[in-house]
């Protein structure tokens, strides 16, 4: 059984774990070691027991616990080539952990299937990834200003979609930020509003996902309440509700606990 949980999403840090019950994978380690520790005990989990790490971008939001994560663990990190030359730049001594690849490419991590889809962030090569045991599949699909069509074509026929939803345009235009980060964030290698996460959840649920984890939610400028209503009403409008496919507010600092794929 395929089961996928969120250890944290947020501007301040992000990682998820997705298992078989036998191999265990990391996406993205944003957070502390110590923090991941104990969010994979809190599901069972040794962090001796994870078979690799996938990367989607080198933001430190994404991979803060990578140095001390490595000492700790003999993890493969997989990650897109230009993704693991911007890291190797920051931190010397990964070089050998890397398994790079292309946006495109599929590759096993043990007995799971995994696949890299382009997206499109303001950093070196952005990827996000599906996963699969040949029965059920998951998607994550966060950091991007716009949904690719090779995140489209990743999110296909996911069961479990992970997926952006950064920001609400008002709570945007009206809140702190200055002028030039609001624009970096709603441009088009920056991050996903409210309305178009809801596209790629409608989009996907149109394909066959039953359950979509709201993900990234700007502390600044959005609320899980927000966040999820426009979901709500943007799966409405396709006659979809709640028995059709169930929506989770991934918190940005706690485990979401297990949901099956």
């Amino acid at each position: 059984m395929l089961r996928a949980a969120t250890l944290a999403s947020g501007s301040s840090g992000n990682c998820a774990v997705v298992s078989d019950g036998r191999v265990h994978i990391l996406i993205d380690a944003g957070i502390s070691t110590r923090r991941i520790s104990q969010g994979l005990k809190g599901l069972g989990i040794e962090l001796r027991h994870i078979a690799g790490v996938l990367i989607t971008h080198e933001h430190i939001d994404h991979v803060a616990a990578l140095p001390v994560l490595c000492r700790q663990t003999g993890a493969p990190l997989y990650t897109a080539e230009g993704t693991a030359f911007a890291l190797c730049g920051k931190w010397g001594g990964l070089e050998e952990r890397f398994r790079v690849f292309e946006p495109g490419q599929r590759f096993a991590v043990q007995g799971l299937e995994v696949g890299a889809f382009a997206t499109s962030h303001d950093c070196a090569r952005p990827v996000g990834y599906w996963v699969t045991d040949g029965r059920r599949k998951m998607a994550l699909c966060t950091d991007t200003g716009l949904i690719t069509p090779e995140a489209r074509e990743g999110v296909r026929g996911a069961h479990t979609l992970i997926g952006e939803f950064n920001y609400d345009p008002e709570m945007l235009r009206k809140g702190p930020y200055p002028l030039h980060l609001q624009d970096r964030i709603r441009g088009s290698r920056g991050h996903l509003s409210n309305e178009m996460g809801a596209e790629l959840a409608a989009w996907a649920a149109q394909q066959g996902t039953t359950r979509v984890v709201l993900a990234h939610l700007s502390q600044e400028n959005n609320t899980p309440g927000t966040a999820l209503a426009a979901a709500e009403r943007t799966l409405g409008a396709l006659g979809l509700g709640s028995g059709d496919v169930e929506l989770i507010s991934a918190p940005r600092n706690e485990s979401t606990g297990w949901f099956e794929v």
